[in-house]
């Protein structure tokens, strides 16, 4: 058993962490989330309304890593809720870039 130990760390300690881009399908399904469930606070148009307007150009500056984080773990006190039940960090990653108008 120890002989199979190390080989397997080994694997697991190279293989990249939430590196895998989420597939066609599942952009589709992030696309329909980010204008349904996140429009519903942000507004339709990601101007603003109950929570903080979405634009490219307020998101472009703030950094990627803070925003997945406050996309998977929500805001305390706020009404924004933690995702991380449902969406992985690639999901979270790709909701990023989508706001910041770096996807279709």
């Amino acid at each position: 058993m120890k002989s199979l130990a190390l080989p397997v760390l080994l694997v697991l300690a190279a293989a990249p962490v939430g590196a895998a881009e989420p597939s066609p399908e599942r952009q589709k399904q992030l696309g329909n989330l980010l204008a349904q469930d996140c429009g519903s606070c942000h507004g339709m148009t990601m101007k603003g309304g109950l929570g903080s307007p979405l634009l490219p150009e307020l998101m472009r500056d703030l950094g990627d890593e803070a925003l997945a984080a406050t996309i998977l773990d929500g805001r305390p006190g706020t009404p924004m809720p933690p995702w991380k039940l449902i969406l992985s960090e690639a999901d979270a990653r790709w909701l990023v870039r989508r706001l910041k108008g770096e996807n279709p």
